[in-house]
């Protein structure tokens, strides 16, 4: 007998995942989800972003240039953002090739480089 296939993720996985990227990055869109490994696709995140920005919980607009698509923010992220764009460019910073921020790869051209304990990777 052959196995069942898994049960795709019910709207609850789906509004979990989308409130636990908005949590960790603040803005979400699709190109930064690409390289994910989450268990809903981008079109069931888009439906909770839109009803929680019907709800005012989140904001939908163009956040990041650059980036085509549906984009979604927390609230609190917004002026931090426009504060960057004023601020301008800062010195790059160097994380943990482990954390969240390690986006190389993802966001940027070139090949991702994978979380590791030891690695570290220059941001901005």
């Amino acid at each position: 007998m052959a196995a069942a296939a898994p049960a795709a993720p019910g709207p609850e996985a789906a509004e979990f995942v989308a409130r636990q990227l908005l949590r960790r990055t603040g803005v979400v869109f699709r190109a930064a989800t690409a390289r994910e490994r989450i268990p809903v696709p981008w079109r069931d995140l888009v439906r909770v972003y839109r009803t929680l920005e019907l709800r005012g919980e989140i904001r939908g607009g163009r956040f990041v240039q650059g980036f085509s698509g549906e984009q979604y923010a927390l609230p609190e992220a917004i002026p931090l953002l426009r504060s960057v764009r004023r601020r301008g460019a800062l010195a790059p910073v160097e994380v943990s090739a482990a954390d969240p921020l390690n986006l190389v790869g993802v966001l940027t051209p070139g090949e991702r480089i994978p979380p590791g304990t030891r690695r570290r990777v220059t941001v901005g």
